[in-house]
């Protein structure tokens, strides 16, 4: 395997020093690949409720290159926000930044996350919304952590649950609601979004 490969593999864990990244030469249909299988674990472990081992495929996640490669496309490539900066001004639009920037995270991707930059929505009633907006970086790592958590909502946010779809969307194969649930019309149609879920507060500890 040559050095590009290694850095390009999915589910590497740990330190390694990266040769120069070729954004243009990854291979986005393995990457993918490798974040949905471990995904699909995740999920089906937590339906299993081994806890134990929900937890270890969500550090893996989170350690995952695939995962942060993924990230880095999503928020930078993909999004329609991905030319919205932070409050420290800066956005990723090149390959060679999106490329340097999924290396910096991957080897450092815990860190003290930025102020968020306020700005105000109008809204239709004349009066305005707050949003904020987190720096490019902060934004990756919050799809990353998404990938982790993700699978562990979805496996529990019904006991008919009997699939799972990458992307937040679900049809419901069982019409079993809670009654809270019943209310909602996006529930009631069978369409399973993120409106509907029952959301985990259990956290994630990283050694």
């Amino acid at each position: 395997m040559g050095k590009l490969d290694a850095a390009l593999t999915g589910t590497v864990n740990g330190p390694e020093e990266d040769p120069e990244l070729d954004w243009h030469g990854i291979n986005w249909a393995r990457e993918d690949r490798n974040v949905r299988r471990l995904r699909q674990r995740i999920f089906k472990a937590s339906q299993e409720e081994d806890l134990a081992k929900v937890r270890n495929l969500q550090k893996l996640m989170l350690r995952s290159r695939s995962n942060t490669l993924l990230s880095v496309r999503r928020v930078t490539q993909q999004s329609s926000g991905r030319k919205t900066a932070g409050i420290d001004g800066e956005v990723v639009v090149t390959p060679k930044g999106r490329a340097q920037l999924a290396m910096e995270i991957q080897e450092t991707p815990f860190r003290r996350p930025d102020a968020v930059k306020r700005v105000y929505i109008p809204k239709s009633n004349g009066k305005q919304r707050p949003l904020g907006i987190p720096v490019i970086r902060d934004r990756v790592s919050q799809a990353r952590v998404k990938n982790a958590l993700e699978p562990e909502w979805e496996a529990g946010s019904s006991p008919g649950r009997t699939a799972f779809v990458q992307g937040g969307v679900v049809t419901m194969q069982s019409r079993v609601f809670s009654r809270s649930h019943a209310t909602n019309p996006r529930c009631v149609s069978g369409s399973w979004t993120r409106t509907c879920r029952r959301r985990s507060t259990a956290s994630i500890t990283i050694a």
